[in-house]
C-alpha cells in the first residue's frame, strides 16, 4: 500500500519580524563660547578656575597692593628724587621695572610644584647664613651693613634669610610634626638657627631683622604644635639675654634708637629733638591727613621734611594724602590678603604646603603691624619696610616670588568651601 504524505496547504507561520530601532535624533546645539575651542585652549583656560588653577583672589589682592604702592610710592618719592637725581621719575621707573619682574616671577613660580622646596629647604637656609657673613664685608650704607651690590639693585641678605628659616621650619614641621611637641624635634633646631642668625644680624646691626625672625619662628613653632610652655620658657629667656647684653654694653646701636623712643613730641635736649625728627615729621604728616587727607599728591612732609619718605615712612605719606578712610582702606586690604593666604594655605593637601603659606602669609601681615607701630612711635625707629609699598627692587621681588609659592599652594588646595 503506497505511502501516502498529507501536505498541509495552509500558509506558512510568519516569524514576528523587528523593526529597525529610529536613530536618535541629533541634541539640539547648546549655544556655548568654550565648545568650539580646541582642547590645548581649554587647557590654559584652567588657569582661571579657583578650583583647578590659581587662586584669583589672592592673585588680585596682590596685584592691587603693588599698583596702590607704586602710586603712593611715587607721590612720596618725588620731591627726593627730584633734588638728588634731577628727574621726579628715577625712582618709579626703577620700582615699576622691579614690579614687572616681580609679577613676572610670581606667575612662573606660581606653575613651579612646591614640593620641590623640601630639596632646597636646606641648602637655602645655608645660604643665608653664607650671605649673612658675606654682607658683613660689603661697604655699609648709613652706618650698616646690610646689602650686598648686585649693580642694578642691591640684595638685603637678611630678606633670604626670612624666606630660608620659613621655609625650613615648614619643611622640618611636616616631618617631624607628631615629634614637634618634644624640645628635640620642636624647639633645638629653632635655637640652633635663630642664634647664629640673630649674632650674624647684630653686626651688620639689622635688630628690626631680629625681632621680625624671633616672631616668624615663634609663629611657625606654635603651628607646628610646639607646646606653649616652651614659649614662655624662650620668652624669659630672651628677657634675660636682652638685659644681659644692655648691661655689658652690647646694644649700644639699639639704645641709641630706644633713646627717643614715645618722645618724638617731647622736646627734652637738642640731642634727643634731633634723633626724633624723622619720627616727629611723620607723627605730623598722619596728623594733618585728618579724616579725609589733604588730597594725592598734595603731602608736604614729603617735601624732605621726612628723609627717605619713599622707604620706611611712606605710610606715613599715605596717611597724609588719603586720610584716615585711605588708610585704613589698604590696611583692609594687607588684612585680606593674609587672610585669604592662610585660607589657601590651611586646605593645601600636605603638612608642608599649609605650614609653608601660613609662614609666608604671616610675614607680610607681621611686617605691616610692625611698619605702622614705628611711624607711629608705637616702636623704635629701626628700619622697617613696608610689603609692596617701601622702594626697594630685593624686597620686592622677593616678596612677589613668595606670593607665588602661596599661589602654587592654592593650586593644589580645595577651595570649593572657601
Amino acid at each position: 500500500m503506497p505511502l501516502s504524505v498529507r501536505l498541509d496547504s495552509s500558509p506558512a507561520r510568519q516569524l514576528p519580524v523587528h523593526e529597525p530601532t529610529p536613530a536618535p535624533k541629533a541634541p539640539r546645539q547648546v549655544s556655548d563660547k568654550n565648545a568650539s575651542l580646541p582642547k590645548k585652549v581649554k587647557n590654559r583656560l584652567k588657569l582661571f578656575s579657583v578650583r583647578l588653577g590659581m587662586d584669583m583672589t589672592f592673585l588680585f589682592l596682590v596685584i592691587l597692593l603693588v599698583i596702590i604702592g607704586l602710586i603712593m610710592m611715587f607721590s612720596a618719592s618725588y620731591p627726593a628724587a627730584l633734588e638728588y637725581t634731577n628727574s621726579s621719575y628715577t625712582y618709579l621707573m626703577r620700582q615699576g621695572l622691579f614690579a614687572v619682574i616681580g609679577i613676572t616671577i610670581m606667575i612662573l613660580v606660581s606653575y613651579f610644584d612646591y614640593h620641590h622646596f623640601h630639596k632646597l629647604a636646606f641648602p637655602l637656609l645655608v645660604l643665608s647664613m653664607i650671605l649673612l657673613v658675606v654682607v658683613l664685608f660689603m661697604p655699609a650704607k648709613n652706618d650698616v651693613h646690610r646689602w650686598i651690590p648686585l649693580g642694578m639693585f642691591d640684595i638685603q641678605a637678611s630678606e633670604i634669610s626670612k624666606f630660608a628659616i620659613i621655609l625650613f621650619l615648614a619643611h622640618w614641621g611636616s616631618i617631624h610634626f607628631r615629634k614637634m611637641d618634644t624640645f628635640k624635634y620642636g624647639v633645638l633646631p629653632a635655637i640652633l638657627i635663630f642664634v647664629p642668625t640673630a649674632l650674624l644680624l647684630m653686626k651688620e646691626p639689622h635688630y628690626s631683622g631680629i625681632v621680625i625672625i624671633l616672631t616668624l619662628i615663634a609663629i611657625m613653632l606654635f603651628i607646628s604644635g610646639v607646646k606653649l610652655r616652651y614659649f614662655v620658657i624662650a620668652g624669659a629667656t630672651v628677657g634675660v639675654g636682652v638685659i644681659a647684653l644692655a648691661v655689658t654694653g652690647k646694644l649700644t646701636y639699639a639704645m641709641e634708637r630706644l633713646a627717643g623712643w614715645g618722645q618724638a613730641l617731647t622736646y627734652v635736649n637738642k640731642d634727643l629733638w634731633d634723633k626724633t625728627y624723622q619720627t616727629r615729621n611723620s607723627l605730623y604728616a598722619i596728623g594733618s591727613g585728618g579724616l579725609w587727607g589733604q588730597g594725592l599728591g598734595q603731602s608736604r612732609q614729603k617735601y624732605l621734611y621726612i628723609p627717605e619718605a619713599q622707604n620706611d615712612f611712606v605710610f606715613a605719606v599715605v596717611c597724609e594724602e588719603l586720610g584716615f578712610v585711605g588708610a585704613m582702606i589698604i590696611l583692609c586690604v594687607f588684612a585680606l590678603l593674609v587672610w585669604r593666604g592662610i585660607t589657601v594655605s590651611m586646605r593645601a593637601k600636605d603638612k608642608f604646603g599649609s605650614l609653608l603659606g601660613i609662614g609666608l602669609s604671616a610675614q607680610i601681615g607681621i611686617q605691616v603691624v610692625f611698619n605702622i607701630m614705628v611711624i607711629t612711635d608705637w616702636l623704635p625707629n629701626t628700619g622697617i619696610s613696608l610689603p609692596f609699598f617701601s622702594y626697594g627692587g630685593s624686597s620686592l621681588i622677593m616678596l612677589l616670588a613668595q606670593m607665588g609659592i602661596v599661589l602654587s599652594i592654592s593650586r593644589t588646595s580645595n577651595l570649593e568651601k572657601a
